[in-house]
This record gives structure tokens, C-alpha cells and sequence, in this order.
């Protein structure tokens, strides 16, 4: 079982940046694939950003390469999602998610945070 605690959303103007940070504990949590997904109001869930659990590789949705980094801390089971040039169309609750395995582009998580919300105003 991984818990994960998502934190450092906001607002923010559009153009601008922001960092989310994903905690994450439990046992061998350093291991496990990461990854963000987001949800828009009126939208589906849909994926953002994966890393393997070693940090050496990442995929990226279309709507994100380019502007979003993920990268992981696995010294401090923590996990990043840096923002930047945002875009009001960017505004969603953000989950972070971890899964035993990184597929890439089939990413598949089994464990899900709470979300934080970013809004970004244009």
C-alpha cells in the first residue's frame, strides 16, 4: 500500500509557473512508477506526466511536452510536476498516482492522492 499527498497548487496568471510536489510512504514507495493525471471541471480524467521509478524515463501528454517537467526524489519518496508558460486551459485538479510498473504511454496507476487544485487565470 502507497499513500500519496499531493501539495503546492494554486492560482497563478497565465505564462507564468508552479511545482507540485507529491509525498509518498509506504513500503518500497521509492520503487514504484509516478505519475500525474488531471481532471477539468466538465472533463474527463486525463493524463498528464509518467517516470519510471528510477527517474530515467518519462512520457508526456501532447497538451504538456514542453512546459511540464517530472522528475522524482527517491531519497525523499517525493516526486515533481514543474510548470511552466501555463495556460488558463491548464486549470484541473491535479492527482499525483504511483503504479508497481512504468508502461510509458499505457501508464496505468494503482494508487491515487487526494488531488490539489491549480487555477490559472488569464
Amino acid at each position: 500500500q502507497v499513500q500519496l499527498v499531493e501539495s503546492g497548487g494554486g492560482l497563478v496568471q497565465a505564462g507564468g509557473s508552479l511545482r507540485l510536489s507529491c509525498a509518498a510512504s509506504g513500503r518500497a514507495a521509492s520503487n514504484y512508477a509516478m505519475g500525474w493525471f488531471r481532471q477539468a471541471t466538465g472533463k474527463e480524467r486525463e493524463f498528464v506526466a509518467a517516470i519510471s521509478g528510477g527517474g530515467s524515463s518519462t512520457y508526456y501528454a501532447d497538451s504538456v511536452k514542453g512546459r511540464f517537467t517530472i522528475s522524482k526524489d527517491n531519497a525523499k519518496n517525493t516526486t515533481f510536476l514543474q510548470m511552466n508558460s501555463l495556460k488558463p486551459e491548464d486549470t484541473a485538479v491535479y492527482y499525483c498516482t504511483a503504479a508497481q510498473i512504468y508502461r510509458g504511454f499505457r501508464y496505468r496507476p494503482d494508487y491515487w492522492g487526494q488531488g490539489t487544485q491549480l487555477t490559472v487565470s488569464s
